[in-house]
């Protein structure tokens, strides 16, 4: 920026001293709020993929509950949760339906691991520097839609059990493991674009200023 270049985003009394930004709203704040708001994404995919709860099936007569998590399935019947898919589940017709199956908790899983990376690439930007919150922005979205993409691959294939196999007849619902994930994959896209909002509209963070003069003399050698 010139030294005398008029700038709306900066402060009235700094407009025009040659200062960079200096407001309220900077790099490092959107980058803190949106790491904060990307944890709490991170526990949704967490209790997603715990709870046992993608897809239920509830009747009051007989009084009736299943569900169906990534790696557990539960019945009212036993009052236990058992591993899901076992091996018997996956022979005859039923093993394009387990492998989709497997593959969904395989996704949720990698999901999770790219998360942790976004996590780590938060801490190294905020404590990187003013020039990796300028240029690290980048990398960070990156991953988050990576993540995002991930999840919603992983919830389409489950819609698609959901349709198609024939085990979910009516009375079968998509459940609050569901929900979550679709609240995580949303905060995360909404991380992802915040920050790359923040790294091309928002100005340099101040750091530096211009030597007391130097923008007069400037003007009197031109």
């Amino acid at each position: 920026m010139a030294p005398t270049e008029w700038d709306p985003l900066l402060p009235n009394g700094n407009r025009q001293t040659g200062r960079n930004y200096t407001g309220i709203l900077t790099k490092t704040i959107v980058y803190g709020i949106t790491l904060v708001l990307f944890l709490v994404a991170y526990a949704f995919t967490l209790s997603s993929i715990i709870l046992p709860n993608w897809v239920s099936y509830n009747s009051e007569k007989p009084p009736l509950h299943y569900s169906y998590g990534l790696h557990r399935r539960c019945s009212s019947l036993t009052d236990i949760c058992e591993p899901f898919p076992q091996y018997e589940d996956c022979h005859g017709e039923d093993r394009y339906f387990c492998s989709m199956w497997r593959s969904v908790g395989f996704l949720m899983t990698f999901a999770v691991v790219l998360m942790s990376l976004g996590i780590v690439a938060y801490v190294i930007i905020l404590s990187g520097g003013k020039k990796l919150r300028e240029t690290g922005w980048g990398v960070l979205s990156t991953i988050i839609i990576l993540s995002v993409a991930v999840q919603v691959a992983s919830m389409a294939l489950i819609a698609y059990l959901f349709d198609n196999d024939e085990r979910f007849f009516i009375g079968w619902q998509l459940d609050k493991s569901f929900a979550f994930c679709t609240v995580s994959w949303c905060i995360s896209l909404f991380c992802a674009a915040a920050v790359v909002v923040a790294a091309r509209t928002l100005p340099p963070e101040g750091g530096y200023e211009l030597i007391p003069g130097f923008g007069q003399d400037a003007e009197e050698v031109n």
